[in-house]
């Protein structure tokens, strides 16, 4: 080999040397090490930095968002309402330890000691989201509670590292038990449940502090998967994924120590009940959600409290009761509507209150063929005259001020008064002539007789002798609203507006021995920082006893022997008083028994509730009267509120009978006699049909009895002016009220 060659051989083999010892020098363990500390404490830098940056932050809105319950008096759920989410938040006590200790044990044994982080976990979870493999998969039940209540459900890593960070302070700042309650209170468990509490309701029927060790195992198990775990929807395979899980999760709380192995070998997979739909404003629902509404704002819970969510509201509803209202409506009237091909059928409307009348509590209520139809409450409207079952109060407010008639006659039951139809009443200033049912015309008659048969000329001479500004103060005192109530002689025949709300505690009030009943329809509002309890009602006495029950006497005969026959059972005690308005607008019966006051009534409507149209035709059956459908109604509801009949009694005290006058002698007698009534002697039961034009001339001259002095020649007033409230004005047609007279 030459010089050159081998210059040349030792340049490669420098060149070699150089190269390998290079590559050498940089991957030293020195070198390495020293790369390895850097970068985890540029790491730890980083984390510092985001652990100082990121705050824990408000909650999300969804997190706090929840539902009202609305509940029967029995406790259970009439209606949620809500923002689209049904949750009940609770507090941690309100749920079984043992139940406690099942979500632990299914999602974090570790729970009571770690730092609120699972870095291995986070790590996967993190390498998962990078790697597009999904969600990431174990997390802490701190971790969980963090993403539901503070962040969302996005799977990014920047969302993942914020959950690391604000865990970690979450963890220092709360306790465990703040942190399991968040957790089991913001969770989803499927079925439109979020929440401990809406989730115990829809898989099990019960509230969260009525949840056993099994059943909380279940829907601890649930929230690994909760539309793949329902156990009503789920495949083969779900169903015993589930029940894999389930039993993980008891076996874990053997393992704590949280169960003894002899307890778990007893229990039994909690299979739940079927899906429901959330109860909602449907139907009845709507109409006493409503009412509870009116009544929590007089309370002190306004929209805007109720509208934040989170409360419990349960109402003095019997759901038994309401079920039997709602059948009674459904056999006696809806059944026999065409509402479809009828076009008076068309504009039925039907509502009712019932009450009882020792405590006022609003038992059942009808507001209408379905809220979501018809948003009027047929229950509390005001805008419909209750006609003739005003009728009562007149007497008793003439029970109440010792009134007497026109020739100082003792008003009672046993009273004369002249029932002549269209007789115009004497000592008003106000001119009034009601005509009777029919025209029909009594004679002499008994106020019994005239409650009997609503004798519309009897209470229109009555309430001159009480008079009308005396009779307006009594039935205000016993509940009847001041709405278009004038003091005029019209009133009698009930013109003013009321409510079968307004008018049951009336009824309640007379059932009750005079003491005044008000209807109310909440029994408690509940929060977790609040708790309103129905503040009640003054039962102070508004009438006298004696004047309540004899009142009271004298509906038991309007059953008995009159126009409320439809009542008539021997299953139960019953007063009662039907009612027609003018032209057929309105068909009342409000009656009670000693334990139940009831109002029914039908209403005309026409227009989407604009108008004001007769119900003569509905279900082809003439006029509807309220000794028709709604006495129907009150006695089918009544038998089933009673549970088919009751033994008690009304206690009756001191009935005024009322004074008769004698004879008149024949020096007494006029020299000329009065015109003959057309009908004298009229049988017990008043006719369905009625008149709906009565003459506001005074056609016929008064004869003489104990509430008119004898006349000897017809009266030559002028035409009466129709009187603004009492009618419509039209030429012809009484001035206002029942007069459909005589029901």
């Amino acid at each position: 080999m030459g010089r050159a060659d081998a210059r040349r051989a030792q340049a490669q083999d420098s060149r070699r040397a150089a190269k390998s010892g290079g590559i050498r020098g940089l991957f030293t363990w020195k070198k390495l090490l020293g790369t390895f500390f850097g970068i985890v404490l540029l790491g730890m830098g980083a984390f510092g930095a985001l652990y100082l940056y990121v705050d824990v932050p408000a909650a999300n809105a969804m997190a706090e968002r929840q539902s009202n319950v609305y509940k029967y008096s029995d406790g259970t759920v009439l209606a949620r309402t809500g923002k689209g989410v049904n949750r009940q938040i609770v507090d941690l006590d309100e749920v079984p330890k043992n139940v406690q200790h099942a979500f632990v044990a299914a999602e974090n044994k570790t729970f009571y000691k770690d730092q609120g982080v699972d870095l291995k976990g986070t790590t996967r979870g993190l390498l998962n989201t990078l790697s597009g493999k999904g969600k990431q998969g174990g997390s802490t039940i701190t971790q969980q509670y963090v993403k539901n209540f503070y962040l969302t459900q996005d799977p990014t890593v920047s969302r993942k590292l914020k959950e690391l960070v604000i865990s970690l302070k979450v963890d220092q700042k709360k306790s465990k038990d703040e942190i399991l309650a968040g957790y089991i209170n913001t969770a989803y468990y499927g079925r439109g449940a979020s929440g401990i509490q809406a989730a115990a309701q829809a898989y099990y029927g019960v509230d969260a502090k009525d949840l056993d060790v099994a059943q909380g195992a279940y829907l601890a198990s649930l929230l690994q998967a909760p539309s793949q775990y329902d156990w009503n929807s789920a495949t083969d395979t779900g169903k015993r994924l589930v029940k894999e899980r389930w039993a993980y999760t008891l076996r874990n709380m053997v393992e704590m120590d949280w169960l003894t192995e002899s307890e778990r070998a007893k229990l039994k997979f909690a299979y739940p009940q079927k899906p429901k739909p959330a109860a909602g404003m449907e139907g009845q629902a709507g109409y006493l959600v409503e009412a509870a509404n009116k009544e929590l704002d007089k309370q002190g819970v306004t929209g805007e409290d109720r509208e934040a969510g989170g409360w419990t509201f349960t109402l003095t509803v019997d759901k038994k009761r309401q079920q039997a209202l709602e059948k009674s409506v459904d056999d006696q009237l809806e059944s026999k509507l065409d509402r479809e091909g009828n076009k008076i059928d068309a504009t039925v409307q039907a509502g009712a209150t019932s009450v009882d009348p020792k405590t006022g509590e609003v038992v059942a209520l009808y507001g209408g063929e379905d809220y979501i139809k018809h948003y009027i409450s047929n229950a509390t409207r005001q805008d419909y005259q209750p006609a003739s079952t005003f009728k009562p109060l007149v007497l008793a407010s003439a029970l109440e001020n010792e009134s007497k008639t026109q020739d100082g006659s003792l008003i009672g039951l046993n009273t004369i008064y002249d029932g002549t139809s269209k007789r115009p009443v004497v000592g008003s200033d106000t001119p009034f002539a009601p005509q009777n049912q029919d025209d029909r015309s009594y004679g002499p008659v008994s106020v019994q007789k005239a409650l009997n048969s609503s004798v519309n000329s009897v209470f229109a001479q009555m309430i001159v002798d009480v008079t009308p500004a005396a009779v307006k103060e009594t039935a205000l005192a016993l509940g009847v609203p001041d709405k278009n109530f004038p003091e005029r002689p019209a009133v009698t025949l009930g013109t003013m507006n009321a409510s079968t709300w307004d008018m049951a505690g009336v009824y309640a009030t007379l059932d009750n021995h005079g003491r005044k009943v008000t209807p109310h329809i909440l029994r408690s509002a509940e929060h977790r920082d609040r708790t309103v309890n129905a503040e009640k009602p003054k039962r102070e006495q508004v009438i006298s006893r004696a004047s309540a029950d004899t009142v009271t006497k004298g509906l038991t005969g309007v059953v008995d022997a009159g126009s409320g026959g439809a009542a008539n059972s021997p299953a139960y005690d019953a007063a009662a008083k039907t009612g027609t308005s003018e032209d057929n607008k309105s068909a009342w019966f409000a009656g009670y028994t000693p334990e139940l006051a009831t109002v029914v009534a039908l209403f005309g409507e026409g227009d989407g509730g604009r108008k004001q149209v007769s119900l003569t035709g509905t279900a082809n059956s003439g006029r509807a009267s309220g000794s028709g459908f709604p006495a129907r109604i009150w006695a089918d509801y009544t038998l089933g509120a009673l549970g088919g009949g009751s033994d008690k009694t009304f206690d009756l005290q001191d009935v005024e009978r009322g004074e008769v006058p004698a004879p008149p002698t024949p020096s007494d007698t006029p020299s000329e006699d009065p015109t003959p009534s057309e009908d004298p002697t009229p049988s017990d039961t008043p006719s369905e049909t009625a008149s709906e034009t009565p003459s506001e001339t005074p056609t016929t001259p008064a004869p003489p009895t104990s509430s008119s002095p004898p006349v000897t020649q017809p009266p030559t007033s002028p035409e009466i002016p129709p009187q603004p409230g009492e009618g419509d004005g039209q030429p012809g047609e009484r001035p206002g009220g029942d007069g459909l007279l005589g029901q």
